[in-house]
């Protein structure tokens, strides 16, 4: 059946309709926004996948170039690989909504999120999760729905729900929430800056403003839904949880508190392997589901271990940070390096400087442009012990580097004080908890130790929560272990003075404004002790650039003097590159940047440039070639393709008969500049700066 809802959200109009388009999908929607237009369709298979003990949900945002009127470029004129940002939306999509679909379902479920038109001010990332949660709430596919996604912004101080592209842009505060109508489910974002109550302040601004939204789906749902298919959640095996338990307690209790990650792993996978085999005949054929209940008892042990006792796995206190270690300057021959390590969590990080020709290009649907500062983010099978095939960076890994991009963007220099290119590499030797947050760690030091001066350093903790009734416990610095079993995992990072990003995933309700603010001040705590030890190991950024980087040096001049920099058909520039190996890029508004391998190379173009921009001086004395005799006096070129005329009676004191008595074309001689018409004709003298020169050395 067809329904279309519109509404005015946040001065633009908002339009939410099914029953149109794809339906033979389990539910599909068109939201637009503006005039940018999503299609999210979801189909879920009617059985379920046999042997698996994960719900298979896949989600995949895609752009299609048509919606903002472009045809891709290259030799195949189609849409290639998902670009970094459609990973980043599935994955933002993905992390809101896979909470919400009860427990063991196992159907395959596909979520498609369809860009069909841009108008470059709305963007559609929001309109993919109010899309996927409308599709669903009106298809037959079981979902505790509904839930909305919104930006939040703040420009000159004051909040803004759903900004434009343009205003993003100009914002300090850029977040991404989804929430329902009690509880905010995920976060993502950054900020420059920015002290833990505004960004709470802009956080629970995201859940009063989804409101409008919830109830147009909930009407979508009323008047097209679909009934939902039959699905309960199995219940318990009592008897088999009971069995479990009473085998499996002591032997957990022993092993769960291991401090290290692997010998920990080893003993609770030795226990389970006894309770199976203990277990065997009288669970015959079902040891999938005893290892289930071994699993939720390890879960409950921990849980109840914190709550109760407010012990962790590894023996800390809930605020305790793990033992921290860095090195700054570990490689000989790149730019800037660093490893930090944090308990068993391990990164290397290099940072690269290159030139403006080194920037990433980036072609999206809002336009083009040019990234000057990037972090590649890399995790290998052995940072884990384990082994499995290198393939190209995975969505998980796209994620962790974006985020941890975001983080240290917000301490920039700009290109005005910092012409290079900056690239970041995070190779994870080690992992066990929050290996993105060592990254941004890492990155900070070897930005350092590279001499880029960032604003200030930046550091990065991952914390979690875990409520029991109204008992709250909040964690620092989490474990790979308690990052599965908690109620709320987010990593905070920042400076002294604020946040710089936030990323949040909420399994559950009940996380009261208080509780956040809570958890973010200890995260703040956590963050302070980490900047701490950082500064420990280098205290400011170098002041000055490895000897391997290029040396780079930016100045203004006239733009009127670009062509002559550039000279008839780029002659000019070709010569002055190959002469002096250095890279020389020109821009409309006469801003050139010199880049060299070494700083005589550098020096000696910023030379050649200098004197091809030189404007000439009345009274300056320069040593000009003489191009071109005349009856009446010599054409002197005193500056790159800047002649002036010496007459014959500026030649010399005494009357000169002929201009070849004095000088002959091909000569160098000193000239004194005496005068520069309207027109930018110059008078010059060859007289006077001889006089000159003369008295300068009868002086000295």
């Amino acid at each position: 059946m067809y329904k279309k809802i519109e509404m005015e959200f946040y001065g633009r109009p908002l339009s939410i309709e099914t029953g149109r388009w794809a339906k033979q999908a389990s539910g599909a929607a068109v939201v637009s926004y503006g005039e940018t237009v999503v299609l999210v369709t979801a189909v879920a298979s009617t059985s379920a996948r046999e042997g698996i003990d994960f719900f298979p949900l896949t989600v995949d945002y895609q752009e299609r170039t048509y919606a903002a009127g472009k045809i891709p470029g290259g030799f195949i004129k189609r849409e290639g690989r998902p670009s970094n940002h459609e990973i980043l939306i599935s994955r933002l999509t993905d992390r809101a909504i896979r909470p919400l679909f009860p427990k063991g379902f196992g159907c395959e479920t596909q979520l498609v999120a369809s860009v069909l038109s841009v108008d470059r001010e709305n963007d559609a990332d929001s309109l993919s999760l109010i899309g996927a949660s409308a599709a669903l709430h009106v298809s037959d596919i079981p979902f505790r729905g509904p839930i909305a996604g919104v930006r939040i912004g703040r420009l000159n101080g004051t909040l803004v729900v759903n900004p434009t592209l343009s205003q993003i842009e100009d914002s300090d505060i850029s977040l991404f929430v989804a929430a329902g109508r009690d509880a905010i489910i995920m976060v993502e974002g950054g900020a420059r800056v920015v002290p833990e109550e505004d960004m709470l302040e802009a956080l629970f601004l995201a859940q009063e403003a989804v409101a409008p939204v919830l109830d147009a789906q909930d009407e979508l749902a009323r008047v097209a839904g679909k009934p939902k298919r039959s699905f309960e959640t199995p219940p318990p095996d009592t008897g088999l949880i009971d069995r479990v338990n009473q085998v499996a307690t002591s032997k957990l209790e022993q092993a769960l508190f291991i401090p290290a990650k692997h010998e920990r792993a080893d003993a609770i996978q030795a226990a389970e392997g006894e309770v199976v085999s203990a277990l065997v005949d009288e669970y015959q054929g079902r040891e999938k589901d005893v290892a289930g209940a071994f699993e939720d008892l390890t879960s409950t042990l921990l849980r109840t271990a914190v709550v109760q006792d407010n012990r962790r796995v590894d023996g800390r206190g809930l605020a305790d940070i793990r033992p921290i270690t860095c090195e700054a300057g570990v490689l000989p021959r790149t730019h800037g390096s660093a490893v930090f390590t944090r308990g068993e969590t391990q990164a290397l990080v290099v940072t690269t400087l290159g030139t403006a020709s080194d920037e990433q290009r980036v072609d999206s649907l809002t336009g083009e442009h040019s990234k000057r500062f990037m972090l590649h983010y890399n995790f290998p099978p052995f940072s884990v012990g384990e082994v499995r095939p290198m393939r190209n960076p995975g969505r998980r890994e796209i994620g962790h580097g974006t985020l941890a991009e975001r983080a240290l963007s917000a301490v920039q220099p700009p290109a005005a004080e910092f012409p290079y290119t900056v690239r970041i590499v995070s190779e994870i030797l080690e992992s066990n908890g929050s290996s993105s947050m060592a990254s941004v760690c890492g990155g900070t030091l070897a930005l350092m130790d590279a001499g880029v001066p960032i604003t200030a350093p930046v550091a990065g903790i991952a914390m979690g929560l875990i409520k029991e009734g109204e008992e709250v416990r909040i964690l620092s610095d989490i474990l790979g272990d308690e990052d599965h079993l908690g109620d709320m995992d987010f990593k905070v990072t920042g400076t002294t003075e604020g946040i710089t990003a936030l990323q949040m995933d909420i399994k559950i309700s009940g996380v009261t404004r208080e509780i956040m603010r809570q958890a973010l001040y200890q995260a703040r705590d956590g963050r302070l002790h980490i900047l701490n030890e950082m500064v420990r190991a280098l205290e400011a950024p170098r002041t000055v650039v490895a000897a391997s980087a290029p040396r780079i040096h930016m100045i203004k001049v006239n733009p009127d003097k670009i062509r002559d920099i550039i000279g008839p058909g780029g002659k000019m520039i070709r010569s002055i590159v190959e002469e002096t190996t250095a890279k020389i890029d020109v821009e409309d508004d006469g801003t050139v940047c010199i880049a060299a391998p070494d700083t005589e190379s550098l020096e000696k173009a910023l030379s050649k440039i200098e004197r091809i921009t030189a404007e000439a001086v009345i009274g300056q004395v320069y040593t000009g070639l003489v191009k071109k005799v005349v009856d009446f006096g010599a054409f002197v070129e005193i500056l790159p393709g800047r002649d002036g005329l010496v007459h014959i009676s500026q030649l010399s004191d005494e009357r000169v008969r002929r201009v070849t008595d004095v000088v002959n074309e091909g000569d160098e001689i000193p000239v004194k500049v005496l005068e520069i018409d309207r027109q930018g004709k110059i008078r010059l003298s060859h007289k006077d700066a001889r006089n000159e020169q003369q008295r300068a050395g009868g002086n000295s």
